[in-house]
């Protein structure tokens, strides 16, 4: 079959050899996932092939039955033509340099052109998370959320100070998340209280529920799965309907998986699938702090991993590192594309490629911007199979003394 074809047409074929189907198997799966009865077989299954070669685009009926059909979400199957720069529309739509937006912070009244600016940076900065040096992104956001912290001492509107404390709780939220990549946790647990304190003062359910999905991430990457539940339960109590109870649902997905409950993990999956599925597709995609569509095939990744299931791993894993790579190489979610590669080495090693596994494993040590627990976790998984099934090979040693140096100097 042609290598021309479009992504999406490459996925449909690579997500039913994933899972060991025929055309035909995959008709009768799309009929489960059908509100309202389907053409013949016959007829389909001519439908599903011209689908896969790419000849046609399928319809807006199809398109939501068909991601469902293979655990994910439309827009992560079918992306939105002419992906949005959220940074290059961000500063075009400020008109303030900062030394403007720190002068008019030192006048007595706060006007709206102020509050307008500070929104629009407080966004850049969200917007930045994935691939601004965390050091960088750790001293900006601090300088900005005490500038924004300190306006509460100012003559404000009623709204104003609503508006203050929600974009106190934002930057808060950003700091911790810089933190906690740099390997300090009693930081970024401060901040992280610091930002449910604020979201709570300002009856923020948002900046509530990604304090609570902060709390499941640390503890998903110190080994406490069942903190990871309850920091889920509790953000989904306080945000059910925010896009932020996607990522909880996530997250509850990955503790069920690392606890070997495969049918939790499942469920816990396709109910953030179809919170995900019901929710307009995001202004900007590159918000730290907003799930896009693509994220849900990352997720759904980490918990085939952890749950054994090599061939949907690997699948899921090749779809994160194409959709987050650009046509000329550069890497937009570069800590989503090394769990990736992390992800290749364990299937790798597991099939018996300790030359392929180290490969990838090394080369997702190598990346500039990293969360280091969140990287370290995985990783650790890698060396705990090649340690076993490799323990006396030089690679193995080579890998596992670079990952001990990389955990030594944050003490991760």
């Amino acid at each position: 079959m042609s290598t021309d074809r479009p992504a999406w047409a490459r996925r449909m074929t690579a997500e039913r050899d994933a899972r060991g189907w025929s055309q035909p198997d995959a008709v009768k799966a799309l009929r489960a996932h059908s509100p309202k009865e389907l053409p013949a077989d016959a007829s389909m299954l001519r439908q599903w092939k011209r689908w896969e070669s790419g000849e046609i685009v399928p319809s807006d009926f199809y398109q939501p039955l068909i991601a469902a059909t293979f655990g994910t979400v439309t827009h992560a199957l079918f992306p939105v033509a002419g992906r949005r720069d959220g940074n290059a529309e961000i500063a075009a739509a400020s008109g303030m340099e900062t030394l403007d937006i720190l002068s008019r912070l030192q006048a007595s009244d706060v006007d709206n052109a102020t509050m307008d600016a500070l929104r629009i940076t407080t966004d850049r900065l969200c917007s930045e998370y994935a691939l601004l040096p965390s050091g960088q992104l750790a001293i900006e956001g601090r300088q900005w959320l005490k500038r924004v912290v300190g306006l509460q001492s100012q003559r404000l509107t009623l709204a104003q100070h609503r508006e203050v404390l929600t974009l106190a709780g934002w930057l808060a939220l950003l700091v911790g998340c810089v933190e906690y990549d740099m390997g300090d946790r009693r930081a970024a647990e401060s901040t992280r209280r610091a930002a449910l304190s604020l979201g709570a003062e300002a009856e923020h359910a948002a900046i509530q529920g990604w304090a609570h999905e902060m709390r499941a991430w640390f503890a998903i990457t110190t080994g406490d799965y069942r903190g990871v539940l309850a920091a889920a339960k509790a953000g989904e109590e306080t945000a059910a309907h925010q896009g932020v109870a996607v990522q909880l649902a996530a997250q509850e997905a990955k503790a069920w998986a690392r606890l070997g409950d495969r049918r939790q993990a499942e469920v816990s999956l396709d109910r953030g699938r179809r919170l995900l599925e019901g929710m307009p597709y995001p202004e900007n995609l590159d918000n730290h702090f907003v799930v896009d569509p693509a994220k849900y095939d990352f997720y759904a990744m980490d918990c085939y991993r952890m749950l054994g299931e090599n061939r949907l791993a690997r699948t899921l894993a090749e779809e994160v590192i194409r959709a987050g790579t650009d046509y000329d190489g550069t890497e937009r979610s570069p800590m989503r594309i090394a769990e990736a590669r992390l992800t290749l080495g364990v299937v790798a090693a597991r099939e018996g490629d300790l030359e392929g596994a180290v490969n990838y494993g090394e080369w997702a040590l190598r990346g500039e911007r990293q969360s280091l627990p969140s990287l370290l976790a995985v990783s650790r998984e890698l060396a705990t199979v090649v340690n076993r099934d490799y323990a006396g090979e030089p690679a193995t040693q080579a890998y596992l003394e670079h990952l001990n140096a990389l955990s030594r100097p944050g003490g991760v």
